[in-house]
C-alpha cells in the first residue's frame, strides 16, 4: 500500500549576508533549491519552507550569520501499514536531506503517515 509521510522539522544554515533580511532571504532560497531539486526528482511529493528567522548573529564585521529555516516535507513510502510506514519515511527523510547537504536538521514533528 502507498503511504504519504510528512515530517516538518527545522534547519540551520550558516552564510554571510549583508543583513538580517538579506541572509533570511538567502538561506530560505538555498533550501527551496535543494527541495526544488528533490521534487524535480520525484522523490518527494511535497515541501514547504514554513519560516525563517535568525538564529545567531554574527559577532565580527565578516562573521557568518545562522539562520533558522523551519520546513514541511512528504515522501511517497510503500508500506504495509501506518506504522511500517511513518518509520520508512522517517529514514527517507532524513537520507534525501543528507543527500541535498541540508544538516543541523532537527525535527518539531514525529512523522505522519496517511494513505493515498
Amino acid at each position: 500500500m502507498e503511504f504519504a509521510v510528512s515530517r516538518e522539522g527545522r534547519t540551520l544554515v550558516t552564510l554571510h549576508g549583508g543583513s538580517d533580511t538579506t541572509a533570511i532571504d538567502d538561506a530560505t532560497g538555498q533550501l527551496a533549491n535543494a527541495l526544488e531539486s528533490l521534487a524535480a526528482e520525484g522523490t518527494i511529493t511535497d515541501w514547504e519552507i514554513t519560516g525563517a528567522e535568525v538564529y545567531e548573529h554574527p559577532t565580527a564585521p565578516f562573521d557568518p550569520y545562522t539562520i533558522a529555516v523551519a520546513f514541511a516535507i512528504t515522501v511517497p513510502v510503500e508500506a504495509d501499514d501506518a506504522e511500517e510506514a511513518s518509520d520508512r519515511g522517517a529514514g527517507a527523510i532524513d537520507d534525501l536531506l543528507e543527500s541535498v547537504d541540508v544538516d543541523a536538521v532537527s525535527y518539531t514533528s514525529p512523522p505522519t503517515a496517511s494513505a493515498d
